[in-house]
């Protein structure tokens, strides 16, 4: 079973329209470019041809993880800002620091310029779920157990 990627509803529309995109206009738009490069000639040595493949092969690996993605999201959006779930920002302070980190908790198709992005999956976003604010969580890291105490929730 795929992991669940808790997605807002607008990451999630965007995922689909992206899909919808490369699924169609653009997949059309790269079998024309490799076709212009195929008439080129010799295939061992046309750069076109080489890069429009390169190209599509990253676009269906795109294709395939929103695929992945859109068929595993679950739809969230915080509403209770007693504990940290899926949808809310949290932040932290570790141990023997004294400023304070944000972090958005849901899938990484989330992210954006003005929040890093903590999966619910990683130790540090485990640990996280379902503490309240002053709890004070421990989590593996590879240097050890760390503690972060939850500051602020926000929706």
């Amino acid at each position: 079973m795929a992991d669940v990627q808790h997605l807002s509803q607008a990451t999630f529309d965007r995922l689909v329209a992206e899909h919808l995109q490369l699924s169609t206009i653009e997949r059309i738009d790269i079998a024309r470019k490799i076709q212009s490069a195929r008439e080129l000639g010799d295939l061992s040595e046309n750069g076109d041809y080489h890069a429009a493949r390169e190209e599509q092969g990253k676009m269906e690996a795109r294709i395939r993880h929103l695929e992945a993605v859109i068929e595993n999201a679950e739809i969230v959006e915080a509403s209770d800002t007693e504990q940290v779930a899926p949808g809310v920002i949290v932040s932290i302070c570790y141990e023997g620091d004294d400023e304070a980190e944000r972090y958005l908790i849901g899938s990484i198709e989330e992210r954006s310029d003005e929040v890093e992005t903590l999966t619910v999956g990683s130790p540090l976003g485990k640990a996280l779920l379902g503490a309240k604010v002053g709890e004070v969580v421990g989590f593996e890291a590879p240097g050890g157990i760390l503690n972060v105490t939850i500051v602020k929730i926000e929706v």
